[in-house]
């Protein structure tokens, strides 16, 4: 594939522990493995290519297109969103 990373635009600011928009107890992960999000059955993509991106170490990072600026913001490695990674 020859990607360093994976950028996941979303509507919400990076991966939870609930759907945020239907559990208001959700909390936020700044940083979770490839195998916690199996674990606990987190919703983060289509399986086919999380399992791409996991076999091949390539992290992912969720965060909202929404806000301003967030893509450039990814893109120059600023801290926005959650990164999925290996252990």
């Amino acid at each position: 594939m020859g990607a360093e990373v994976i950028l996941k635009a979303t509507t919400v600011d990076g991966v939870y522990t609930a759907d945020p928009k239907l559990d208001p107890e959700a909390t936020r992960y700044e940083r979770v493995t490839f195998q916690e999000c199996l674990v606990q059955r987190l919703k983060v993509m289509d399986s086919t290519a999380f399992t791409l991106c996991m076999d091949n170490s390539i992290p992912i990072i969720v965060f909202d297109l929404g806000r301003d600026g967030n893509i450039r913001r990814a893109l120059d490695g600023e801290p926005v969103g959650t990164i999925i990674q290996s252990e």
